[in-house]
């Protein structure tokens, strides 16, 4: 797997989970303020287009995943 996948599966993974656990008609509900999660990955989504440096690259390169060609 490559860091750009990885960076789109991890933050996949945390607006399903985010909205999963923040939605009242969700039966895995637990409170409303995981949408703040949502939020959160929203923001590093976009901030990362605009400045070219996100975070969960630099973590996932840190692991050992390597960049596509």
């Amino acid at each position: 797997m490559s860091v750009e996948k990885g960076v789109r599966l991890v933050a996949g993974l945390f607006v399903m989970l985010s909205l999963a656990l923040g939605i009242e008609a969700s039966p895995i509900y637990a409170s409303g303020r995981f949408l703040w999660l949502t939020g959160f990955v929203g923001f590093m989504l976009f901030q990362s287009s605009v400045t070219g440096i996100c975070p969960m690259a630099m973590i996932l390169k840190g692991i050992g995943l390597k960049s596509a060609p």
